[in-house]
């Protein structure tokens, strides 16, 4: 079967610091205006059932457009794997190896830790959690919490732990649109209310809790999050390279790149019209505007995507471009090549 871009039936998770801004973007979420819905998945492709209370389950999403509607992602990836993934290096070909999500913060998310490497090396039911947040939206005092302060060790954090006083220990780092924001596995974070962010991460629902802002009703994981935190000072800067990208007919900067995964962002306008790379897979998320992605020898087949759309171009299509009539911003999230030195073992 010849692929095409594909689009996929968005996950949504209710969450108790969710909202709805994600209506937004259009969208029709579950449940009524009191449901808060803090996560929707865009692309997952997840087995794991976690064992500390990410919140999360096995999710394998669902293709919405085009002859493979239905479909999920496991089952494409097990029918046509090369021609989806390409050189992508993975080590593990049962699975799609990131998960793109919207994150809607209106309260403060917990603080919390995913597992370091050396934690997840002994112990095989925990799996590491790189991320990386793009700011979508932000209200004018949000932050992001990204690691401790200098000086601060387990002994300071557990005895802030039982007095409640855990922020007072965090860098709290002002954000803003467009920004984006690196948390490497083993960095304790929190995603702060006012944010709508658009999340890139590895494959993993392993969370530790230490500090839920007087929330009762979820575990705490201080033991194993304390085994896991890096204590080194943080860089506190966004992870915003502004480092140009050329050879596109568009304005591209490069935000992060990682072992695993680089994000890319592209702004359209005006009509410009930007190929996607030829065998090389890449995963769109449009955080912004709306207009197509066309292809075909003659450009004449298309599918219209608009923000909060996700959309996975296979590495076997060659012609697939987009364009927009007014702008439209993108992230594009690419993989390392398996002769590309940023690959490696996830945990």
């Amino acid at each position: 079967m010849a692929l095409y871009p594909l689009v996929f039936r968005p996950i949504y998770k209710e969450k108790v610091w969710g909202g709805r801004t994600l209506e937004q973007l259009g969208r029709t979420l579950p449940g009524g205006a009191s449901v808060g819905i803090g996560e929707s998945w865009e692309l997952a492709d997840l087995d794991q059932t976690s064992p500390s209370g990410g919140g999360g389950a096995a999710a394998h999403s669902v293709i919405r457009n085009g002859p493979l509607t239905k479909r999920t992602i496991r089952d494409l990836l097990a029918d046509l794997w090369p021609h989806v993934m390409g050189p992508a290096a993975l080590t593990d070909r049962a699975r799609f190896p990131v998960l793109l999500k919207y994150l809607d913060a209106r309260e403060n998310l917990s603080v919390q830790v995913h597992p370091s490497p050396e934690y997840a090396a002994n112990h095989p039911d925990a799996v590491i959690k790189y991320e990386a947040y793009y700011i979508v939206r932000a209200e004018p005092d949000a932050v992001v919490y990204k690691g401790v302060v200098e000086g601060v060790g387990p002994d300071e954090l557990r005895a802030a732990i039982d007095a409640g006083t855990v922020p007072e220990l965090l860098v709290a780092v002002p954000v803003r649109e467009g920004e984006m924001h690196y948390l490497p596995s083993g960095t304790l974070h929190a995603l702060g209310r006012g944010i709508l962010a658009a999340e890139v991460q590895t494959v993993s629902d392993t969370t530790f809790r230490v500090f839920d802002w007087g929330r009762t009703d979820r575990d705490l994981h201080v033991e194993e999050a304390l085994a896991s935190i890096d204590f080194a000072p943080t860089d506190a800067t966004p992870w915003e390279r502004d480092e140009p990208v050329s050879g596109r007919p568009a304005a591209g900067r490069r935000l992060v790149t990682t072992p695993y995964f680089e994000v890319v962002e592209w702004t359209l306008d005006n009509v410009v019209t930007c190929p996607w790379p030829d065998d090389r897979l890449a995963a769109l998320m449009v955080v912004g505007g709306a207009g197509r992605i066309r292809w075909g020898a003659d450009g004449d087949r298309s599918v219209d995507v608009t923000a909060g759309d996700t959309v996975l171009i296979p590495a076997s299509l060659r012609d697939a471009w987009s364009e927009t009539d007014g702008a439209m911003t993108v992230l594009e999230i690419t993989l390392p090549d398996a002769h590309d030195s940023r690959g490696g073992e996830d945990g």
